[in-house]
């Protein structure tokens, strides 16, 4: 009888990017990798902290992505900031290069996670720069709803 892989549950969020950016769009995107890096982002090791993408030659491409080198992996193992390409289809790329080309507009990610299948996905999002006060705003939203959540917890 056929048995299901189970993979731990592997979902690394970028927290830093909804508090710096309003989020207007999202896309969800396969990652090319190595080996060693999807063994080490499956053990949980790798970080969304300070990383974007950027377009290039109409290839959609991640850089600054923090995958820790892989314990195990000999002189095949990985550099742990390499740029990483992204797989989206060429309709999702058009609409964010269109998009990122606006002023004030980037291409951040969002969160890493383990699909079904096994595979490696990334949600980017078509952000917008936040002012410093629309941060004090999210700060006083997510002080209300742990204030709130409080009370109903008593």
């Amino acid at each position: 009888m056929a048995q299901k892989l189970k993979f731990k549950e592997i979902n690394i969020k970028n927290r830093r990017a909804t508090f710096d950016y309003a989020i207007t769009d999202t896309y969800t995107a396969g990652i090319v990798l190595t080996g060693t890096e999807i063994k080490s982002i499956r053990m949980g090791k790798a970080s969304l902290v300070d990383t974007f993408c950027y377009i290039n030659d109409g290839e959609v491409w991640v850089k600054n992505m923090y995958i820790a080198e892989y314990f195990y992996g000999t002189y095949n193992n990985h550099t742990e900031r390499r740029d990483r390409k992204l797989l989206l289809n060429r309709k999702e790329i058009r609409e964010l290069r269109k998009d990122s080309e606006s002023p004030g507009y980037t291409i951040v990610p969002l969160r890493l996670f383990i699909s079904q299948k096994g595979y490696a996905k990334l949600v980017i999002g078509v952000a917008k720069g936040k002012k410093e006060y629309d941060k004090r705003q999210s700060i006083k939203e997510r002080d209300d709803k742990r204030e709130l959540a409080r009370a109903f917890m008593k």
